[in-house]
């Protein structure tokens, strides 16, 4: 189970309550205008004006207990710096790649952590990577002209977009090659049919082929006493078709994969 819901907020234009005065206070407003939100420094102002979120960052402990139930009592989601306990939210490491962005939190564990990851995988992902993006934002019309069932465009894509794939993230030329992709429309999408059987209840004992399948499959077919934990590892969205023990799945379109204890 994850303990934190993650969500990406659009702000902009919108009223942000910031309260306080100091680093932390400045850290977030900055934050707040590069979202391009409208900061507000007056809670009462800020909540009559429709605001939905509040960072408060006093150095008063009293002060920052009392906006809190006063931000919380009107309905706006609250982050209290350097008190988890008392966030509704808690703000993330941003890796900007926009429009892609990628936020590593540790739910107010420690922000000195979620840096150094930041830091790490800044030095993975090219800047292209926004262009990549884009471009594929701009492609949408003839990705659904020439893949019109939903599923048949999540399997091209994550084919071309694959390690080594003609659209690899990782790779700073790809942003140009997404027009020459959509027009060669050569990917294949037969129906494939996987069985993995567990070694344990652990996730982490699955191999990196293994991850692959369950990220991409279509449908999870699965034994009763299969762990949830390793179900978690599969997309959100896949279907899942639960088995009893020994029964064959029927292969579906797309990529099925059968989980066995």
């Amino acid at each position: 189970m994850i303990a934190s819901l993650p969500l990406f907020h659009r702000v902009a234009n919108q009223p942000v309550i910031v309260l306080g005065a100091g680093d932390a206070a400045e850290a977030k407003r900055r934050l707040v205008e590069r979202a391009g939100g409208l900061v507000m420094d007056d809670l009462q102002e800020g909540i009559d004006k429709g605001a939905r979120l509040a960072f408060i960052a006093h150095d008063d402990e009293a002060s920052m207990q009392a906006d809190a139930i006063r931000a919380r009592c009107a309905g706006l989601l609250v982050n209290v710096t350097d008190k988890p306990e008392l966030c509704d939210f808690t703000v993330p490491s941003v890796l900007d790649r926009s429009p892609v962005l990628i936020a590593i939190g540790t739910g107010g564990a420690s922000a000195g952590l979620a840096k150094q990851l930041r830091l790490r995988l800044e030095a993975l992902l090219p800047r292209s990577l926004g262009a990549l993006a884009e471009a594929l934002f701009a492609g949408r019309s003839a990705l659904r002209k020439q893949w019109p069932d939903a599923g048949d465009r999540r399997r091209a894509l994550d084919s071309a977009l694959g390690q080594g794939g003609p659209l690899d993230p990782l790779d700073e030329r790809s942003a140009g090659r997404v027009g020459d992709w959509l027009a060669a429309a050569d990917v294949a999408l037969d129906s494939q049919a996987v069985e993995i059987m567990l070694r344990s209840a652990d996730p982490d004992d699955l191999t990196l082929r293994e991850m692959r399948w369950l990220g991409a499959a279509d449908v999870i077919a699965f034994e009763p006493d299969v762990a949830t934990a390793v179900l978690d590892r599969a997309r959100a969205d896949a279907v899942r078709l639960p088995l009893m023990r020994g029964a064959q799945p029927e292969v579906q379109r797309g990529l099925v994969v059968t989980l066995r204890n």
